[in-house]
């Protein structure tokens, strides 16, 4: 099952370098990237390759992480093709906490990355109507 670094934040300068410094000099690589802002805090939301490994080594260095379950999807990389799958979801009655998305590489698919409360439902949801779901073997290292 892949796996997002949810990262609690001050907002202010420095703490993405802090962060990214970390996972440099530790050879983990970044493979995605969101910021949320609430104010005098926010949540980075990591795609890395390493997130097991990611995790313990900002622990190491008193940064505030946790590994939260995502699920990923290939998505037609087309006009409608991210409502494919949020039809579907909302077919189902589930509900998106929080995501991300991005092209990828020499591909028609993007894929969309996203939080929900029970990912193999989800997961099993979406292959039913046709979806392809990405492994955290794919996933980071698209």
């Amino acid at each position: 099952m892949p796996h997002q670094l949810s990262i609690f934040a001050e907002n202010k300068p420095g703490k993405i370098e802090k962060v990214t410094s970390i996972l440099a000099k530790n050879n983990i690589n970044i493979r995605a990237i969101t910021i949320s802002d609430s104010g005098d805090y926010g949540i980075i939301k990591l795609l890395v390759d390493k997130p097991a490994e990611a995790s313990d080594v900002l622990k190491q260095n008193d940064i505030a992480v946790t590994l939260k379950d995502i699920v990923a999807v290939k998505v037609n990389d087309v006009p409608g093709g991210l409502n494919s799958v949020a039809s579907v979801l909302l077919k189902n009655n589930i509900n998106v906490e929080g995501a991300y998305g991005f092209i990828l590489k020499e591909s028609a698919n993007a894929a969309f990355v996203f939080q929900v409360d029970n990912i193999k439902k989800t997961e099993n949801i979406l292959i039913e109507a046709g979806f392809n779901i990405i492994d955290d073997s794919d996933l980071y290292f698209l």
